[in-house]
Protein backbone atom coordinates (compact mmCIF):
# COMPACT_ATOMS: atom_id res chain seq x y z
CA UNK A 1 0.00 0.00 0.00
CA UNK A 2 1.67 3.58 -0.94
CA UNK A 3 2.22 5.59 2.17
CA UNK A 4 1.36 8.90 1.68
CA UNK A 5 3.71 11.78 1.79
CA UNK A 6 3.03 14.38 3.78
CA UNK A 7 2.15 17.73 1.92
CA UNK A 8 4.78 20.15 2.13
CA UNK A 9 3.90 23.44 3.82
CA UNK A 10 4.71 26.21 1.60
CA UNK A 11 5.80 28.68 4.16
CA UNK A 12 8.36 26.43 5.64
CA UNK A 13 10.73 26.64 2.57
CA UNK A 14 13.60 29.00 1.80
CA UNK A 15 12.71 31.36 -1.34
CA UNK A 16 13.80 30.18 -5.09
CA UNK A 17 16.84 31.94 -6.37
CA UNK A 18 14.92 33.25 -9.08
CA UNK A 19 12.21 34.73 -6.67
CA UNK A 20 11.54 38.28 -7.28
CA UNK A 21 9.44 39.75 -4.79
CA UNK A 22 9.63 37.86 -1.68
CA UNK A 23 6.98 35.36 -0.43
CA UNK A 24 4.38 37.22 0.14
CA UNK A 25 4.55 38.19 -3.87
CA UNK A 26 2.03 36.03 -5.55
CA UNK A 27 3.32 33.66 -7.77
CA UNK A 28 0.73 33.91 -10.27
CA UNK A 29 -2.53 35.93 -10.54
CA UNK A 30 -5.39 35.91 -13.16
CA UNK A 31 -6.81 39.26 -13.20
CA UNK A 32 -10.86 38.84 -14.78
CA UNK A 33 -9.78 36.52 -17.22
CA UNK A 34 -12.29 35.83 -20.22
CA UNK A 35 -12.84 33.47 -23.19
CA UNK A 36 -15.99 33.05 -25.27
CA UNK A 37 -15.81 30.76 -28.27
CA UNK A 38 -17.88 31.90 -30.92
CA UNK A 39 -20.36 30.00 -32.73
CA UNK A 40 -21.19 30.63 -36.80
CA UNK A 41 -24.07 29.58 -38.73
CA UNK A 42 -25.36 30.05 -42.13
CA UNK A 43 -24.29 30.71 -45.64
CA UNK A 44 -22.00 33.63 -44.59
CA UNK A 45 -20.77 31.92 -41.60
CA UNK A 46 -21.66 34.59 -39.50
CA UNK A 47 -21.43 34.62 -35.81
CA UNK A 48 -24.80 34.09 -34.00
CA UNK A 49 -23.96 32.89 -30.56
CA UNK A 50 -20.60 32.57 -28.08
CA UNK A 51 -19.87 29.70 -26.05
CA UNK A 52 -18.80 31.72 -22.58
CA UNK A 53 -15.74 29.03 -21.54
CA UNK A 54 -14.41 31.28 -18.83
CA UNK A 55 -16.17 34.34 -18.03
CA UNK A 56 -14.33 36.81 -15.51
CA UNK A 57 -12.20 34.42 -13.51
CA UNK A 58 -9.78 35.93 -10.92
CA UNK A 59 -7.28 34.36 -8.54
CA UNK A 60 -3.87 34.03 -7.19
CA UNK A 61 -1.50 31.21 -6.46
CA UNK A 62 0.89 31.45 -3.38
CA UNK A 63 4.33 30.88 -4.02
CA UNK A 64 4.93 27.17 -2.75
CA UNK A 65 1.06 25.97 -2.70
CA UNK A 66 -1.33 23.54 -4.61
CA UNK A 67 -4.19 25.30 -5.94
CA UNK A 68 -6.98 22.58 -6.63
CA UNK A 69 -9.48 23.75 -9.23
CA UNK A 70 -12.55 21.87 -9.46
CA UNK A 71 -16.02 21.28 -10.97
CA UNK A 72 -18.20 19.60 -13.28
CA UNK A 73 -17.24 18.45 -16.78
CA UNK A 74 -17.38 21.91 -19.24
CA UNK A 75 -17.37 23.99 -15.97
CA UNK A 76 -14.49 25.85 -18.17
CA UNK A 77 -11.11 24.07 -16.16
CA UNK A 78 -8.87 22.82 -18.93
CA UNK A 79 -9.62 26.26 -20.99
CA UNK A 80 -8.32 28.17 -17.81
CA UNK A 81 -5.46 26.14 -17.98
CA UNK A 82 -4.69 26.19 -21.47
CA UNK A 83 -5.18 30.37 -21.03
CA UNK A 84 -2.79 30.40 -18.38
CA UNK A 85 0.07 28.68 -20.78
CA UNK A 86 -0.75 30.59 -23.96
CA UNK A 87 -1.61 27.73 -25.35
CA UNK A 88 -4.64 30.07 -26.73
CA UNK A 89 -5.39 33.57 -26.71
CA UNK A 90 -7.70 35.36 -23.81
CA UNK A 91 -10.39 37.41 -24.85
CA UNK A 92 -9.36 40.05 -22.03
CA UNK A 93 -7.99 40.08 -18.47
CA UNK A 94 -4.35 39.64 -17.38
CA UNK A 95 -1.92 36.97 -16.28
CA UNK A 96 0.86 38.34 -13.70
CA UNK A 97 4.02 35.83 -13.20
CA UNK A 98 6.15 36.73 -10.06
CA UNK A 99 5.29 40.48 -10.50
CA UNK A 100 5.58 40.23 -14.21
CA UNK A 101 3.06 40.99 -16.58
CA UNK A 102 2.92 38.22 -18.88
CA UNK A 103 3.10 39.12 -23.11
CA UNK A 104 2.50 42.45 -22.07
CA UNK A 105 5.56 45.50 -23.15
CA UNK A 106 7.99 45.76 -21.15
CA UNK A 107 6.84 42.27 -19.15
CA UNK A 108 7.16 39.20 -19.42
CA UNK A 109 8.14 37.35 -22.99
CA UNK A 110 6.76 34.53 -23.81
CA UNK A 111 9.86 32.57 -24.28
CA UNK A 112 10.08 33.20 -20.17
CA UNK A 113 6.72 32.31 -19.72
CA UNK A 114 7.86 28.70 -21.42
CA UNK A 115 10.60 28.00 -18.84
CA UNK A 116 8.80 29.65 -15.74
CA UNK A 117 5.41 27.69 -16.24
CA UNK A 118 5.23 24.09 -17.66
CA UNK A 119 2.06 21.65 -17.87
CA UNK A 120 1.46 18.24 -17.50
CA UNK A 121 -1.41 17.26 -19.46
CA UNK A 122 -4.42 14.09 -19.12
CA UNK A 123 -3.45 11.76 -21.72
CA UNK A 124 -0.15 10.58 -21.25
CA UNK A 125 0.08 8.74 -24.28
CA UNK A 126 -0.86 11.38 -26.80
CA UNK A 127 1.65 13.94 -24.89
CA UNK A 128 4.68 12.29 -26.36
CA UNK A 129 6.02 11.68 -29.68
CA UNK A 130 6.21 7.97 -30.88
CA UNK A 131 9.28 8.88 -32.71
CA UNK A 132 11.44 9.74 -29.64
CA UNK A 133 12.82 7.69 -26.84
CA UNK A 134 12.10 8.86 -23.69
CA UNK A 135 15.30 10.50 -23.50
CA UNK A 136 14.87 11.91 -26.05
CA UNK A 137 11.70 13.47 -25.52
CA UNK A 138 12.81 14.84 -22.00
CA UNK A 139 15.96 16.47 -23.23
CA UNK A 140 14.35 17.99 -26.29
CA UNK A 141 13.31 21.20 -24.43
CA UNK A 142 16.42 21.66 -22.64
CA UNK A 143 18.51 20.64 -26.04
CA UNK A 144 16.94 24.24 -27.65
CA UNK A 145 17.74 26.56 -24.98
CA UNK A 146 20.77 28.69 -25.54
CA UNK A 147 24.22 27.59 -24.03
CA UNK A 148 23.04 24.18 -23.35
CA UNK A 149 24.58 21.53 -25.21
CA UNK A 150 22.98 17.69 -26.48
CA UNK A 151 25.31 16.24 -23.83
CA UNK A 152 24.08 18.31 -20.89
CA UNK A 153 20.42 18.00 -21.97
CA UNK A 154 20.94 14.57 -22.20
CA UNK A 155 22.40 14.76 -18.54
CA UNK A 156 19.43 16.83 -17.24
CA UNK A 157 17.22 14.24 -18.69
CA UNK A 158 18.99 11.48 -16.91
CA UNK A 159 18.66 13.00 -13.65
CA UNK A 160 14.75 13.78 -13.92
CA UNK A 161 14.57 10.41 -15.01
CA UNK A 162 15.74 8.90 -11.92
CA UNK A 163 13.64 12.15 -10.10
CA UNK A 164 10.39 10.81 -11.01
CA UNK A 165 11.35 7.00 -9.78
CA UNK A 166 12.23 5.74 -13.85
CA UNK A 167 16.17 3.89 -14.09
CA UNK A 168 17.59 6.41 -16.68
CA UNK A 169 19.43 2.86 -18.04
CA UNK A 170 16.53 1.14 -18.33
CA UNK A 171 14.11 3.62 -19.54
CA UNK A 172 15.77 6.11 -21.38
CA UNK A 173 15.88 3.75 -24.77
CA UNK A 174 12.18 3.15 -24.65
CA UNK A 175 9.84 4.43 -26.66
CA UNK A 176 6.00 5.49 -25.30
CA UNK A 177 4.61 2.58 -26.64
CA UNK A 178 7.02 0.12 -24.25
CA UNK A 179 5.41 1.96 -21.50
CA UNK A 180 2.64 1.53 -19.02
CA UNK A 181 0.14 4.34 -18.50
CA UNK A 182 1.87 5.29 -15.34
CA UNK A 183 5.34 5.44 -16.58
CA UNK A 184 4.14 7.41 -19.45
CA UNK A 185 2.97 9.97 -17.10
CA UNK A 186 6.01 10.26 -14.91
CA UNK A 187 7.88 10.80 -18.16
CA UNK A 188 5.22 13.78 -18.45
CA UNK A 189 6.56 15.23 -15.48
CA UNK A 190 10.05 14.87 -16.29
CA UNK A 191 9.78 16.67 -19.32
CA UNK A 192 7.51 18.95 -17.72
CA UNK A 193 10.80 19.92 -15.01
CA UNK A 194 13.51 19.92 -17.70
CA UNK A 195 13.42 23.82 -18.17
CA UNK A 196 13.39 23.99 -14.00
CA UNK A 197 9.68 25.99 -14.19
CA UNK A 198 8.83 27.83 -10.72
CA UNK A 199 4.82 26.26 -11.49
CA UNK A 200 3.09 23.48 -12.55
CA UNK A 201 -0.29 23.33 -14.26
CA UNK A 202 -1.33 19.90 -13.67
CA UNK A 203 -4.60 18.90 -16.01
CA UNK A 204 -6.09 15.70 -14.69
CA UNK A 205 -2.85 14.53 -15.02
CA UNK A 206 -3.60 11.02 -12.53
CA UNK A 207 -7.39 10.77 -13.78
CA UNK A 208 -6.37 7.96 -16.67
CA UNK A 209 -4.48 5.84 -14.07
CA UNK A 210 -5.44 3.51 -11.67
CA UNK A 211 -6.11 4.12 -7.97
CA UNK A 212 -2.73 2.23 -7.08
CA UNK A 213 -0.17 4.35 -9.54
CA UNK A 214 -2.68 7.16 -8.63
CA UNK A 215 -1.23 7.16 -5.32
CA UNK A 216 2.27 6.56 -6.22
CA UNK A 217 2.13 9.45 -9.11
CA UNK A 218 0.67 11.85 -5.94
CA UNK A 219 3.03 11.04 -3.39
CA UNK A 220 6.14 11.82 -6.27
CA UNK A 221 4.38 14.77 -6.90
CA UNK A 222 4.56 15.81 -3.25
CA UNK A 223 8.12 14.94 -3.29
CA UNK A 224 9.18 16.77 -6.56
CA UNK A 225 7.01 19.69 -5.01
CA UNK A 226 9.47 19.94 -1.58
CA UNK A 227 12.66 18.98 -3.13
CA UNK A 228 11.98 21.39 -6.00
CA UNK A 229 10.36 24.21 -4.64
CA UNK A 230 7.11 24.18 -6.99
CA UNK A 231 4.24 25.28 -7.26
CA UNK A 232 0.83 23.57 -8.93
CA UNK A 233 -2.08 24.15 -9.80
CA UNK A 234 -3.84 21.26 -9.62
CA UNK A 235 -7.09 20.38 -12.33
CA UNK A 236 -9.15 17.56 -11.23
CA UNK A 237 -12.61 16.50 -11.12
CA UNK A 238 -11.94 13.68 -8.33
CA UNK A 239 -12.47 15.57 -4.66
CA UNK A 240 -10.68 12.72 -3.04
CA UNK A 241 -7.51 13.57 -4.71
CA UNK A 242 -8.22 17.41 -4.65
CA UNK A 243 -8.51 16.97 -0.81
CA UNK A 244 -5.45 15.03 -0.60
CA UNK A 245 -2.72 17.07 -2.49
CA UNK A 246 -4.58 20.73 -2.30
CA UNK A 247 -3.46 23.81 -0.39
CA UNK A 248 -6.89 25.93 -1.35
CA UNK A 249 -9.67 24.58 -3.53
CA UNK A 250 -11.30 26.96 -6.42
CA UNK A 251 -14.15 25.68 -7.41
CA UNK A 252 -15.90 26.52 -10.64
CA UNK A 253 -19.21 26.37 -12.21
CA UNK A 254 -20.68 27.36 -15.81
CA UNK A 255 -17.01 29.16 -16.63
CA UNK A 256 -17.05 31.21 -13.29
CA UNK A 257 -15.62 30.95 -9.92
CA UNK A 258 -18.14 30.33 -6.98
CA UNK A 259 -16.12 29.71 -3.78
CA UNK A 260 -12.17 29.86 -2.99
CA UNK A 261 -10.70 28.94 0.29
CA UNK A 262 -8.66 26.78 2.16
CA UNK A 263 -8.74 22.97 1.19
CA UNK A 264 -10.36 22.09 5.03
CA UNK A 265 -12.37 24.48 5.50
CA UNK A 266 -13.93 23.96 1.98
CA UNK A 267 -14.51 20.39 2.29
CA UNK A 268 -15.59 20.52 6.55
CA UNK A 269 -17.86 23.59 5.77
CA UNK A 270 -18.92 24.63 2.03
CA UNK A 271 -20.75 27.50 1.77
CA UNK A 272 -21.80 27.54 -1.76
CA UNK A 273 -24.65 25.06 -2.51
CA UNK A 274 -22.99 23.98 -5.80
CA UNK A 275 -19.74 23.03 -3.48
CA UNK A 276 -21.91 21.12 -1.18
CA UNK A 277 -23.81 19.24 -3.50
CA UNK A 278 -20.54 18.36 -5.41
CA UNK A 279 -18.80 16.93 -1.71
CA UNK A 280 -21.77 15.01 -1.45
CA UNK A 281 -21.60 13.14 -4.67
CA UNK A 282 -18.19 11.84 -3.70
CA UNK A 283 -18.20 7.94 -3.20
CA UNK A 284 -18.01 6.53 0.37
CA UNK A 285 -17.32 3.08 1.78
CA UNK A 286 -19.86 3.82 4.43
CA UNK A 287 -23.33 2.48 4.41
CA UNK A 288 -24.29 5.15 6.27
CA UNK A 289 -23.02 8.17 4.57
CA UNK A 290 -24.83 7.03 0.99
CA UNK A 291 -28.38 8.27 0.18
CA UNK A 292 -30.65 7.98 -1.88
CA UNK A 293 -31.56 10.64 -3.85
CA UNK A 294 -28.82 13.05 -5.91
CA UNK A 295 -27.47 15.71 -4.50
CA UNK A 296 -27.30 17.92 -7.74
CA UNK A 297 -30.40 17.46 -9.97
CA UNK A 298 -30.20 18.26 -13.89
CA UNK A 299 -27.45 19.58 -16.01
CA UNK A 300 -25.65 22.49 -16.29
CA UNK A 301 -27.45 25.62 -18.52
CA UNK A 302 -26.10 26.34 -21.72
CA UNK A 303 -23.12 28.11 -21.78
CA UNK A 304 -24.15 29.81 -24.76
CA UNK A 305 -27.42 31.31 -23.06
CA UNK A 306 -26.36 31.28 -19.13
CA UNK A 307 -29.08 32.07 -16.92
CA UNK A 308 -29.73 35.69 -15.40
CA UNK A 309 -28.16 36.56 -11.68
CA UNK A 310 -26.79 33.16 -9.78
CA UNK A 311 -26.02 30.63 -12.72
CA UNK A 312 -26.78 28.16 -9.86
CA UNK A 313 -30.23 29.29 -9.68
CA UNK A 314 -32.08 26.92 -11.88
CA UNK A 315 -30.99 23.82 -10.24
CA UNK A 316 -30.20 25.49 -6.81
CA UNK A 317 -32.62 24.20 -3.57
CA UNK A 318 -32.45 27.52 -1.92
CA UNK A 319 -32.99 29.73 -5.16
CA UNK A 320 -34.99 33.14 -4.01
CA UNK A 321 -36.29 36.17 -6.62
CA UNK A 322 -32.54 37.84 -5.72
CA UNK A 323 -30.57 34.75 -7.28
CA UNK A 324 -32.34 35.03 -10.56
CA UNK A 325 -32.09 38.94 -10.62
CA UNK A 326 -28.40 39.16 -9.37
CA UNK A 327 -25.13 38.14 -9.44
CA UNK A 328 -23.59 37.21 -6.45
CA UNK A 329 -20.34 39.12 -5.42
CA UNK A 330 -17.43 36.71 -4.88
CA UNK A 331 -15.20 39.40 -3.39
CA UNK A 332 -11.48 40.01 -4.22
CA UNK A 333 -9.97 36.42 -4.62
CA UNK A 334 -6.41 38.95 -5.49
CA UNK A 335 -6.22 40.47 -2.17
CA UNK A 336 -7.89 37.37 -0.08
CA UNK A 337 -5.15 35.41 2.15
CA UNK A 338 -4.19 32.15 2.06
CA UNK A 339 -6.64 31.12 5.45
CA UNK A 340 -9.66 33.56 3.64
CA UNK A 341 -12.67 31.77 2.65
CA UNK A 342 -14.83 33.42 -0.68
CA UNK A 343 -18.18 32.48 -1.95
CA UNK A 344 -20.49 33.37 -4.39
CA UNK A 345 -23.82 33.36 -2.57
CA UNK A 346 -26.57 35.29 -0.87
CA UNK A 347 -27.09 32.79 1.57
CA UNK A 348 -23.05 33.54 2.52
CA UNK A 349 -23.65 37.36 2.62
CA UNK A 350 -25.10 39.26 5.10
CA UNK A 351 -27.85 42.12 4.16
CA UNK A 352 -27.77 40.36 0.78
CA UNK A 353 -31.70 40.37 0.75
CA UNK A 354 -31.65 35.87 1.04
CA UNK A 355 -34.22 35.06 3.86
CA UNK A 356 -30.92 32.30 4.48
CA UNK A 357 -28.15 35.47 4.73
CA UNK A 358 -26.60 35.64 8.13
CA UNK A 359 -27.93 38.16 10.51
CA UNK A 360 -24.68 40.39 12.82
CA UNK A 361 -25.80 38.23 15.53
CA UNK A 362 -24.97 35.44 13.31
CA UNK A 363 -21.74 37.01 12.92
CA UNK A 364 -21.04 38.03 16.45
CA UNK A 365 -21.01 34.33 17.11
CA UNK A 366 -19.23 32.86 14.82
CA UNK A 367 -16.46 35.66 15.84
CA UNK A 368 -16.75 34.94 19.27
CA UNK A 369 -16.67 31.01 18.68
CA UNK A 370 -13.77 31.26 16.34
CA UNK A 371 -12.04 34.27 17.76
CA UNK A 372 -9.16 35.82 15.68
CA UNK A 373 -5.30 35.31 17.04
CA UNK A 374 -3.61 37.42 18.58
CA UNK A 375 -0.42 38.99 16.96
CA UNK A 376 3.13 38.60 18.68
Amino acid sequence: MEQPVKKPEPHDRDLHPRDRGGPAQPMLIARDIKKHFPIHAGLMNRQVAEVKAVDGVSFSVMKGETLGVVGESGCGKSTLARLLMHLMDRDSGEIILDGLAVGEYQGMPLGDLRRSMQMVFQDSYSSLNPRFTVEDSVAYGPSKQPGVSKKKAREIARDLLEKVGLRAKLFGARYPHELSGGQKQRVNIARALALDPRIVILDEAVSALDKSVEAQVLNLLNELKAQLDLTYVFISHDLHVVHYISDRVLVMYLGQVVEIGPVDKIYASPQHPYTKALLECQLSMDPNERVDQAPLAGDPPNPVNPPSGCRFHPRCPFAEDICSSKMPALGDTLRAGRDDHLTACFMAQPGSGHSKAPTQADLLKRAAAHPAPMEV
